[in-house]
């Protein structure tokens, strides 16, 4: 089965084709990040007209790089639709949809409307030459609008265990940043700040001896010690702000090493935490901040060294960011199609219900 998925979230235009939801045909990424960087953030509306612009020639490239099939004049050779229909900003996911809509009704082809939190675990089955996760599973979503840790009892059966209260681990990185004169977005300049830093001294570091110094500032790590598999990231947000309003001068290298490792302290403590506790098979890394070197080291260092020993698979960097790949494949292993009207009029309410949700949770199935 050949699945082109569409993923216009936030600030990505994207489409891929992936066949029986672990084969890449194509793989297709515009963004407007370059837009973004001008004013330290995402303006909505901004980004959803980049989105009007490239969401026809992303399609039809991914058409085209998939199996050299042309966009115009042809039904592509496919099954079925992916389209993201949330959570995320709504003029960019209403470009996503109603691009998705239109062209199933011309090409008669069904949609799959996706839940993009859900989908970016699927990132992991996409991964070359890994082992295919086992159920029960433990995923983290970490991404910079979202931290979700849940629950995954097989395809389509999924338990929200903990969540943000407040910023996520992204947004996090992302105004400790800009706190710091970083550009945006802030958490690979954080990552890459870091890596110039003094030797750290901390156990984690000696792997490789290229992290800033992580114990330069003794920065709080939220919640990371309660019993509950909650997150708050504002207070070490607010506690950087402060020390740099405070100190004359900060080693930006060493602060920047000192919060990334803040950070990733709360999330592997709670990520193993909850795989312990619920006795797992494998634990799913997945989103935006999954791409961050050293959360993956220490993810996978903190996997091994558990008893009994964690299966950890994390993707590659690639298809941590948001990207059409992992819609497609989530659309495979939850395939719940909806035929356009132009096929079945009786499916017409149905269809009707295929609709941008900006504030979808990551535990609701779209049917």
């Amino acid at each position: 089965m050949r699945i082109l998925g569409i993923e216009t979230s936030c600030d990505e235009t994207a489409a891929a084709v992936v066949e029986n939801g672990a084969k890449i045909l194509s793989d297709v990424v515009a963004s407007s990040v370059e837009l973004h960087k001008k004013t330290g953030g995402i303006i909505p509306e901004v980004a959803a007209r980049e989105q009007i612009k490239y969401i026809i020639p992303v399609i039809e490239s991914s058409l085209k790089k998939g199996y050299g099939q042309p966009f115009s004049h042809l039904t592509p050779n496919i099954d079925a639709i992916a389209i993201t229909v949330g959570p995320g900003l709504i003029g960019s996911l209403l470009v996503g949809v109603e691009t998705a809509k239109t062209l199933s009704y011309i090409w008669k082809k069904p949609v799959v409307p996706i839940n993009h939190l859900q989908a970016h675990l699927y990132a992991n089955w996409l991964a070359p030459n890994n082992k295919v996760p086992k159920f029960p599973a433990i995923g983290l979503v970490v991404s910079g609008g979202h931290t979700d840790l849940v629950l995954i009892k097989g395809h389509g059966k999924i338990k929200r265990l903990g969540g943000t209260r407040d910023d996520a681990a992204g947004e996090c990185f992302d105004k400790t940043a800009r706190a710091l004169g970083l550009p945006y977005p802030g958490g690979p300049e954080i990552a890459k700040l870091a890596e110039k830093g003094l030797p750290a001294p901390s156990r984690r570091a000696e792997a490789d001896g290229k992290a800033g110094n992580s114990q330069a500032y003794d920065l709080p790590r939220p919640m990371m010690k309660q019993k509950n598999l909650g997150f708050s990231f504002s207070g070490l947000k607010t506690a950087v702000i402060n020390l740099e309003k405070k100190e004359k001068k900060i080693k930006k290298a060493d602060m920047a090493a000192s919060i990334q490792q803040a950070i990733i302290d709360v999330l592997v403590e709670k990520t193993i935490r909850a795989a312990k506790k619920y006795r797992v098979k494998s634990v799913l890394l997945a989103g935006g901040v999954a791409a961050n070197k050293e959360l993956r080291e220490q993810m996978q260092l903190e996997s091994r060294n558990s008893k009994p020993k964690i299966n950890l698979h994390v993707p590659p960097p690639k298809l941590c960011t948001d990207n059409a790949t992992y819609i497609a494949s989530c659309a495979y292993f939850n395939f719940q199609p909806i035929p356009p009207p132009s096929v079945k009029p009786s499916a017409r309410r149905s269809w009707q219900k295929i609709q941008a949700d900006p504030s979808l949770s990551i535990e609701e199935m779209i049917k």
